[in-house]
This record gives C-alpha cells, structure tokens and sequence, in this order.
C-alpha cells in the first residue's frame, strides 16, 4: 500500500500546518485521558472523583477534538477535493470548495472564541479551577498552550485551499470566461 500524498500543487508550508494541527492538539488529549485514568494531573485526580458520565465525556471530548484536528488535513489531501468512494451517497464527488472553506474558518471562529472565553475565565477566575501544585500547573500549560496555534495554522491552511481551489477552477473555465471572474 502506497503512502498518501500531498497534491502536487499544494505549498510544501501548507502540507507541514496541516499535519501539525493534529500533533499540537494530541498533548491536551493525553492530559484529559490522564485525568480520566487517575493519574497525579491535579490533586483531585487521585481521588477518582469523576463519575462514569463525566469520564466519557472527557475521553469524547479528547477523541472529537483529535478528529477534527485531522479534518484539517483534508486540506491539503485529494480526499479534500474529491470524497472518498467508500463514503456513503457522498463518494466519488467533488468536495465544495466554497462549503469547505466556509466549515474551516467556522471552525477557526469557534477556536477563537473558546480560547476567548478561555482566557477570560482564568483572568476573571471564573469557577472552582483545577486544584493543582505548581509542577501540575506546570503540566496542563505545556499540554493546553499548543491549542493556541491551531486556529491561526487551521487558518493559513484554509486560505491556500481556498487560493489552491480558486485557481484551479479559474483554469478549468474556458478562456472566453475568464475576463468574467
């Protein structure tokens, strides 16, 4: 089985954002599943105080985050372009470019306001906060403080999908079309 490749026409810059948003967004993950496993990530965390329900949403919370993270590689892939066959009703058309773009920089306004109301909760200490020692606190920074690159990477990736896409549809009008767009 052949290794997936970039498109030809993809900025090698473009293809190196893509593939670093799901590895900045992989340390909060493993943060939250030693959370959930009990490991010493805060005070709190030996005490098992989480119930069944909060432990599946933490771990729903890790793995949602990590797909969409991958999403972002769509960008800069052919299934970015073209859906995949095996997708249901989907498979074989072509991906909208326009759609496409638009779901990314949405996403990209989502990540923004939670790293928003994210700064503002800890600046107005909103809530109990995390019990934790400093070497813990330590710990969540260097796991949550990636997440600040992935709007902005998400960001500059959708706009060379969005150039990359735009110009190839300019090259597939006829030439008498071209004085239109």
């Amino acid at each position: 089985m052949t290794k997936p490749k970039a498109l030809p026409d993809v900025p090698r810059w473009a293809v190196l954002a893509a593939h670093a948003v799901p590895l900045i967004t992989l340390p909060s993950g493993l943060w939250r599943l030693a959370l959930v496993a009990g490991l010493p990530v805060t005070q709190d965390a030996e005490l098992g105080t989480m119930g069944p329900g909060e432990s599946l949403y933490v771990v729903s919370l890790s793995v949602v985050s990590e797909l969409l993270a991958f999403l972002t590689l769509g960008l800069v892939r052919s299934w970015g372009e073209v859906f995949p066959r095996w997708m249901p009703l989907l498979g074989g058309r072509r991906v909208n470019a326009t759609a496409a773009t638009a779901a990314a920089f949405a996403g990209v306004a989502g990540l923004c306001a939670l790293a928003g109301w994210g700064a503002y909760a800890s600046y107005a200490d909103l809530g109990p906060g995390i019990p934790a020692t400093p070497a813990q606190d330590a710990l969540l920074i260097t796991c949550y403080a990636p997440l600040l690159a992935w709007p902005v990477l998400l960001a500059a990736v959708a706009v060379a999908y969005h150039r990359r896409r735009r110009s190839a549809a300019g090259r597939m009008m006829p030439s008498w079309t071209s004085n239109w767009s």
